[in-house]
């Protein structure tokens, strides 16, 4: 009889597993008597106490490396930090998303469940110690992904937002295990322990040609996911096709995970064949900067405009993984933690764009924020220059750790081109501002915001704008999770 494995270091995936599939039910048998709006409102407050519940335990039964199912499943402070940081970004977004699911009539529990299961595969992508669980939890995230993008049934940018972002998945998720099984085929083990070691004893051969396709697959698969170029053609479609709440899930939770998961497997395993992959990745990173900049200026849609710059920002991230040292994790744990916020918080300014009770998504439909509703219009200028890079915001001191990682390790070229990049980014995120405070208003947008929407937007510009004051807590918990990644 097999051992029962050691439970406790997945407590908390197993928890959101558990509490999901309870909610489902719950939705289920409440609809049946009652007002599915007021089920799916309750469902959903149930999954944020659900999200908080699950980060007391990640801080509880994180902490030293641990591994668990035959080591598939490995739990340390790395996982932890990104952990929290996803079910931070799960539970905001179901916050942000009530008003907006039942002033479009989307609001259904179905929704929060959705939104559970995807952070559960996400958690799983975080922890994975091998090429299968890896498999595992990023199927498991983009099964749920793929309803919620076409979640708005009776919309059709929302449908073919679903259907793209499925066949291009599909294509991504296929790459990653056509990838994977070259990797098996000639190191005769899917385990990441293993296979650094594997390399580790044979540094002086070199690996073989086609392990170096298979990693090359892998790096395609996992580049899609993070919607880097030239894998990131699905990503301003289904931006701005989804329903605003669920762009803001993608553009957050998602990427975490996935950064995450690239930093764990290219670190880990294919660590000591740095020297392989550190020019695929520095190329990916140096044309996500450049599209990202260029391709955003001639955008009118503001969600098209917030894709090509996610697309931007992971360039700016890669750049610390092509460093490849504790210095460029860091960096790179610090800059998502404030992407975040940044992000998060831009989405919810635009979930405040309604007119007559629809959504406007056009640049233009900004003009004159800054008089209907002065502190969203706050906010959104925050953001953006934060985004842009201008001191002394939290978004200015991300790139300066990502930038002076990069110098240290003599990887100028990157450095300027990154430097560069932002100052061309500027330019668009500064027109969001101008149109805000100077232009002159055809049509004011309707007025009220909701309680949760500014709770939100004021904790997001809090930690913006104060992270300078104060960023020693993130600092030390990045520190320590570039820690145990380079020490695991």
């Amino acid at each position: 009889m097999a051992a029962v494995p050691n439970l406790i270091p997945a407590l908390p995936e197993i928890f959101l597993a558990l509490t999901a599939m309870t909610l489902l039910m719950l939705g289920v048998f409440q609809k049946v008597d009652g007002d599915g709006q007021a089920t799916a409102r309750f469902v959903s407050y149930l999954a944020v106490i659900a999200f908080g519940l699950t980060i007391l335990l990640v801080v509880t039964v994180g902490g030293g490396r641990k591994l668990t199912f035959d080591g598939m499943f490995i739990t340390d402070f790395f996982g932890v930090f990104f952990k929290i940081l996803v079910l931070i970004a799960s539970a905001l977004t179901l916050v942000i998303s009530q008003g907006y699911l039942k002033v479009q009539g989307m609001a259904r529990f179905e929704y929060p469940v959705l939104v559970m299961f995807a952070t559960l595969g996400m958690m799983l992508m975080i922890s994975a110690n091998n090429l299968i669980s890896l498999y595992l939890g990023l199927e498991m995230q983009s099964l749920a992904l793929y309803v919620l993008a076409s979640f708005q049934r009776d919309d059709m940018r929302s449908t073919e937002a679903g259907l793209k972002y499925f066949v291009l998945g599909a294509l991504a998720s296929g790459m990653l295990l056509y990838g994977s099984s070259l990797i098996y085929g000639f190191t005769g083990t899917t385990d990441f322990g293993a296979i650094a070691a594997l390399f580790n004893s044979t540094a002086e051969g070199g690996p073989s040609v086609g392990v170096i396709i298979g990693l090359v697959f892998i790096l395609a698969g996992l580049a899609f996911k993070v919607s880097a170029v030239p894998f990131h053609m699905w990503t301003p479609d289904v931006y701005e096709g989804a329903p605003t709440p669920v762009t803001a899930f993608f553009a957050v939770g998602p990427k975490l995970a996935a950064i995450a998961l690239l930093l764990r497997v290219m670190i880990g395993p294919f660590g000591e064949l740095a020297g392989q992959w550190q020019q695929i990745v520095a190329f990916i990173s140096i044309a996500s900067m450049v599209l990202g900049a260029f391709a955003a200026i001639n955008q009118t849609n503001i969600k098209r405009m917030m894709a090509y710059s996610s697309i931007g920002n992971v360039g700016y991230v890669l750049i610390g993984l092509v460093v490849a040292d504790e210095a460029g994790i860091r960096g790179v744990l610090i800059y998502m933690a404030i992407y975040l916020f940044m992000t998060l918080g831009a989405f919810t300014c635009i979930l405040c764009m309604r007119r007559g009770g629809g959504m406007v998504e056009d640049i233009k439909d900004l003009a004159g924020l800054s008089r209907s509703h002065p502190m969203v219009a706050l906010a959104m200028a925050i953001f953006m220059f934060s985004m842009a890079g201008i001191p002394p915001l939290a978004g200015f001191l991300g790139k300066l750790y990502i930038f002076m990682a990069a110098i240290n390790a003599q990887l100028y070229t990157l450095a300027v081109i990154g430097v560069l990049s932002s100052v061309v980014g500027a330019f668009y995120y500064l027109r969001v501002i101008k149109v805000m405070y100077f232009d002159e208003p055809t049509d004011l947008l309707d007025r009220p915001v909701s309680r949760e929407i500014g709770l939100v937007l004021a904790g997001s510009s809090l930690f913006v704008v104060l992270f300078v004051i104060y960023p020693l807590p993130l600092l030390a918990a990045a520190k320590a999770a570039a820690q145990a990644l380079m020490g695991g």
